[in-house]
């Protein structure tokens, strides 16, 4: 089987700027307390008509755009996201429709954070077995219609966006240099261990605890972390993880040329990269102005680096997620 191309990357954020000081007039916290515990100064907040869909749209545009893709042309459209437009239908139903993408089936993934990760994988087997020649894969998220406004805690975390890339089959073999070394994506490690799901989750709106005025009041509909607890499992399913998925191709962290991650935490990326002895300077930041995106961190952040020059033929890159579920992931890319 050929290996999977990111044949384009797309981005897309919302105008809107709320920075910490912003945060400053609505809970008891400080621009200071925020950078120190999270690296965020800023994150973007979706304008009132904007819906998870609309974002993904967006990002899908640029990414299409890149690889030079009709949407027509879509065989399979994946949404990561834990914010759809509505419980039904799926978010990748209505990007279908809004792209106009009608030879596609589209289908959500529901890993919270880790969203894009988990999409890229289920997109990869399709393509690699030759289901499917054109994927789109997308992480989407409006987090800050989930978040407890009045929970300092959380509420300084999250911002919209949403990521997209344009997965295609490489050839099935490369001759001159680069034949021993394939081009796509290498390998994947997914991870879920749902005896934690109460460490990260927003508890009512389902069928356990559907959403009533006493639950809303309750702030029961919005999200609630367990900030300590998901700081120290996700440094260490991180690392496993990136080992595990460089070691199905052979390879270690020295190999590494880019990191690729989502931005939960700068606290978390640092003592992930120290466990792993990767240099901070190879891993792509940006929560500094987008904070935690949640599912389209990932993808945002290859977007970025991509349209920055930064990813060159040939270099490895690990990608890295973790979310509510716990969910959790990585996956090694040869650009």
């Amino acid at each position: 089987m050929s290996r999977t191309q990111i044949l384009g990357t797309g981005s897309y954020a919302p105008t809107r700027v709320l920075t910490n000081q912003d945060l400053e007039q609505l809970v008891d916290t400080s621009d200071a307390w925020i950078r120190e515990r999270t690296g965020i100064q800023e994150r973007r907040q979706a304008a009132p008509d904007e819906a998870t869909s609309d974002l993904a749209v967006q990002a899908s545009l640029q990414a299409l755009q890149m690889a030079g893709v009709a949407p027509e042309d879509l065989d399979l459209i994946v949404v990561g996201t834990v914010t759809p437009d509505m419980p039904m239908p799926s978010c990748a139903a209505l990007v279908q429709a809004k792209l106009g993408a009608r030879r596609a089936f589209a289908f959500d993934v529901s890993a919270a954070c880790a969203g894009a990760l988990y999409a890229l994988s289920v997109a990869d087997q399709f393509v690699r077995s030759g289901q499917v020649k054109r994927a789109l894969v997308v992480g989407a998220e409006l987090l800050t219609r989930a978040v407890d406004w009045s929970d300092r805690n959380t509420c300084v975390l999250f911002g919209d966006g949403a990521g997209a890339m344009v997965l295609g089959p490489g050839p099935a073999s490369e001759e001159g240099p680069d034949a021993m070394a394939p081009r796509g994506i290498l390998s994947t490690c997914l991870r879920t261990d749902g005896s934690l799901a109460d460490m990260l989750c927003i508890p009512a709106g389902g069928s356990r605890t559907p959403v009533t005025a006493d639950n809303v009041d309750a702030n029961l509909h919005k999200l609630k972390m367990n900030g300590k607890e998901v700081f120290r499992f996700a440094v260490r399913a991180l690392v496993e993880s990136t080992q595990a998925s460089l070691g199905a191709h052979g390879m270690n962290p020295g190999q590494v040329d880019h990191v690729i991650a989502h931005q939960a935490n700068l606290r978390i990326l640092e003592a992930v990269l120290q466990r792993l002895e990767i240099p901070r300077e190879k891993c792509w930041l940006n929560l500094h102005k987008y904070g935690n995106t949640s599912s389209a961190s990932l993808p945002m952040s290859l977007d970025e680096a991509q349209r920055a020059g930064r990813l060159k033929r040939g270099d490895v890159i690990a990608m890295m997620a973790i979310g509510a579920g716990m969910a959790w992931g990585s996956a090694v890319v040869r650009w």
